[in-house]
């Protein structure tokens, strides 16, 4: 499957460095507001040393990581909701995507203006949050109107998603985000369908040092994720090529994903899936076919088959192992799919 994360934040906090750093690709920073108006989107591997000593293991002639899609979007700020700055548009793109980094500002400088003319990373993160939750109060008027028409014939499904719908509305008029309004509700189709911004999982990236990142603004940013674990932050100087590897094992962390090896010599291959997973939903990601003509697969952990040295050896030590359809997937897992 495929991971897209969207960068997001004020503008000027440190995004399209941020996507610079990632993708080693050219994009236009400037100091002023809406620098960008389309996204860039740039695709990245996701670090995986396992995949390496893979392919050198079989002598692979081609490696293939997993793959991130990063959207860089443009800075949004406050009405952003409203049009504000293009926002409506900018507010689309966030749709689209997995997950959302928020880069914030905590770093001094006065050489890059600041939107608010204040480095204040509490309300940064506030007049972000606030953006989004108008647009999906936007979003769920519109289906509550029209599903109020639809409850009115008497369809019980029909006044069962107008009162979920209404449930989701008091949430966001409060100031909750839809991800914290309870996971009840998130999992109702009617919901899941308008892929709601603020039901996305969020990773704050605080642009600064360490050492401007007090205990306070940790403390403070749990509440951003309620009781829920889909808020978390990390803290990367970009003003230095800082690896951010990190980044994506905390975005794969966060959506329950893992990652499982194909290799020959022809190719070694990482395949990311959703954990929990099993043996021919795995095997359908390689190939469609593979998961309606499944069989068997067989299987051995990357760090066992690295141990014996090589897949023969592995069998002969007994490694390899036969599984059948009930079979959950394990990060790390290496397959062959045996199939009609």
């Amino acid at each position: 499957m495929k991971l897209s994360i969207g960068i997001v934040g004020l503008p000027n906090v440190g995004k399209s460095t941020l996507f610079k750093i990632l993708t080693k690709q050219e994009v236009h920073i400037a100091n002023y507001p809406f620098a960008t108006i389309d996204p860039n989107v740039g695709v990245v591997s996701v670090p995986d040393e396992r995949l390496q000593a893979l392919a050198e293991l079989h002598r692979s002639k081609k490696i293939i990581p997993a793959i991130v899609e990063f959207y860089d979007i443009a800075g949004l700020v406050k009405g952003a909701a409203g049009g504000e700055g293009l926002g409506n548009q900018f507010l689309s793109h966030i749709r689209e995507v997995e997950i959302i980094i928020e880069v914030v500002r905590v770093f001094a400088s006065e050489e890059i203006i600041h939107v608010e003319n204040k480095i204040d990373p509490i309300k940064d993160i506030e007049a972000i949050n606030t953006e989004l939750i108008l647009k999906d109060i936007e979003t769920v008027q519109k289906r509550l109107e029209k599903l109020e028409k639809e409850a009115k014939t008497g369809d019980k499904s029909k006044i069962k998603d107008w009162e979920t719908m209404k449930k989701t509305l008091d949430g966001l008029n409060k100031n909750i985000l839809a991800r914290n309004i309870g996971q009840e509700l998130l999992d109702e189709p009617s919901v899941k369908e308008l892929n709601l911004l603020t039901a996305k999982p969020q990773i704050y990236l605080f642009n600064g040092k360490e050492e401007e990142v007090n205990a306070d603004l940790k403390n403070k940013i749990s509440a951003f994720g309620g009781k829920s674990l889909d808020a978390d932050y990390l803290i990367a100087d970009l003003s230095k090529e800082t690896s951010v590897s990190n980044l994506i094992r905390k975005a794969y962390e966060i959506l329950g994903l893992i990652s499982f090896f194909t290799t020959g010599e022809d190719e070694t291959r990482a395949w990311a899936i959703k954990k929990g997973q099993k043996a021919p939903q795995a095997a359908g990601v390689i190939h469609s076919d593979f998961e309606k003509k499944f069989i068997r697969a067989e299987i051995i952990s990357s760090d066992k088959l690295l141990e014996a040295g090589d897949w023969q050896r592995a069998k002969q030590k007994g490694l390899i192992r036969l599984e059948g359809k009930d079979y959950v997937m394990r990060d790390g897992d290496v397959m062959i799919v045996r199939h009609g």
